[in-house]
């Protein structure tokens, strides 16, 4: 994985040539990665859905993130990352079903890595149960679901925990039920302004 080639970027969008994921997290090249966040509603209430990074992830793992997320290959266009969603979670849904958001572009800086990310943002209304999610064990360990309006106000800093409940698949195949309390450090440490924009543009849309 650490070879798979990615178009980078300048700070205006215009591509300047391709590298690999490695060199991409090294050197701090602006790359395009596919998001896809489902949200669901039960009872009149809406939830999100995030995945828990498996914990061999080189990058952030153990930590709670999109529902779907994955870089676009070189070779690749904005339509082929509905591929991340058959690949990391196991259901099959076509772009024509997914709800554009837009780009957020935002920016991690760690000590291992510069994560510059030319996010491209979808949103799927879905009526899939957790029965229907089968996991890519090297990328995503559980699935949670937690409700919208609690998600923006954790980020909006009006709560300081949220109520997660799912699953996580040990590495023996064992399911375990999640079902706890957890505040933004369970988090990838995406920026503030991220979650914001990202809480507002599904407010647009459900």
């Amino acid at each position: 994985m650490e070879n798979e080639q990615s178009k980078i970027f300048d700070e205006y969008r215009n591509q300047i040539g391709v590298a690999t994921r490695k060199d991409i997290h090294r050197f701090g090249y602006w790359h395009e990665t596919f998001n896809c966040w489902f949200i669901s509603k039960e009872n009149e209430t809406d939830y999100l859905y995030l995945q828990l990074r498996s914990n061999i992830k080189k990058d952030y793992p153990n930590l709670l993130d999109t529902t779907v997320a994955g870089h676009l290959l070189a070779n690749e266009t904005v339509q082929d990352g509905v591929r991340e969603i058959t690949e990391e979670i196991g259901i099959d849904i076509s772009f024509q079903e997914l709800i554009p958001l837009g780009i957020i572009a935002h920016c991690i800086v760690s000590e291992d890595l510069i994560d510059k990310e030319i996010a491209n943002i979808f949103l799927y209304k879905s009526e899939k149960s957790f029965d229907n999610f089968t996991l890519q064990e090297e990328e995503v360990s559980g699935i949670v679901k937690t409700k919208f309006k609690h998600f923006a106000e954790l980020w909006l800093d009006e709560r300081e925990t949220i109520k997660i409940k799912g699953f996580l698949i040990k590495k023996d195949g064992e399911k375990v039920l999640i079902d706890e309390n957890v505040g933004k450090n369970k988090f990838v440490p995406y920026q503030i302004k991220f979650y914001k924009t990202l809480i507002e543009k599904i407010k647009e849309k459900i």
